[in-house]
């Protein structure tokens, strides 16, 4: 194996971190909700868990928000390594850039579960660095290609319950917010294979966040992905 399955671990926490960079909590550990933003979204970027969010700031369910709103939030937080409890530190040298990103149909790749789109891919900073799809408590999340688990763990604020699959030495997908997991690390599993149920971890609703990453780079997956209910074509 070229890279050991801690410096992936720590170089996607890494990219997450810096994906949420440019839309950090002020220094006073506050943050203003902006158009678009969810209890979710929001604790992606600030590295502060919905939990958290909601008991910071009084919040019930449904947890609304308001444009404008401030919200109290983490000044310091981090995502930890799954080993060791150490706070990763990992800073990415460098992004591929979307006009390098693979051609469309060079790797087959299904769906994760089935559902509404309900938060789409964003290349802006602090945006969805996936996408979100709604559905029911306890529907199976599908491995969207054959490879090898190499994370399976809660470490990562704003993620809950986190799958992470290795596919080659180019791409990495990621199943964040389920309920039930039902893969080890280290298990080999196949394009289909159910690894997972949908939940709320971590989040504001049941959903699944998922990702595709070439080259530690969170790429936008309904680029890659077949029309939702079809097979792949290859």
């Amino acid at each position: 194996m070229k890279h050991p399955l801690r410096l992936i671990l720590c170089l996607f926490i890494g990219l997450v971190l810096a994906g949420c960079s440019g839309n950090k909590s002020g220094s006073d550990g506050t943050y203003t909700v902006k158009r678009g933003d969810t209890l979710s979204k929001i604790s992606r970027m600030t590295g502060t868990s919905v939990r958290d969010l909601a008991r910071m700031n009084g919040i019930s369910p449904p947890y609304t928000i308001e444009i404008g709103q401030q919200l109290k939030v983490n000044v310091s937080s981090g995502a930890k390594k799954s080993s060791g409890g150490k706070t990763a530190k990992v800073t990415p040298s460098s992004a591929v850039p979307q006009s390098s990103w693979p051609p469309v149909g060079q790797r087959c790749w299904r769906w994760p579960t089935s559902g509404k789109v309900v938060l789409p891919y964003s290349t802006a900073d602090g945006g969805n660095k996936g996408i979100d799809i709604a559905g029911s408590r306890g529907q199976p999340v599908y491995a969207s290609g054959a490879g090898k688990v190499v994370y399976v763990g809660n470490q990562l604020r704003g993620y809950g319950n986190l799958i992470m699959i290795k596919h080659s030495e180019d791409y990495i997908t990621a199943y964040a917010h389920n309920d039930k997991m039902m893969v080890n690390n280290g298990q080999s599993v196949k394009i289909g294979q159910q690894i997972a149920t949908m939940g709320s971890s971590d989040t504001d609703a049941v959903k699944l966040h998922f990702q595709i990453r070439y080259r530690a780079t969170a790429i936008d997956p309904l680029r890659y992905l077949p029309p939702q209910g079809s097979k792949p074509k290859c």
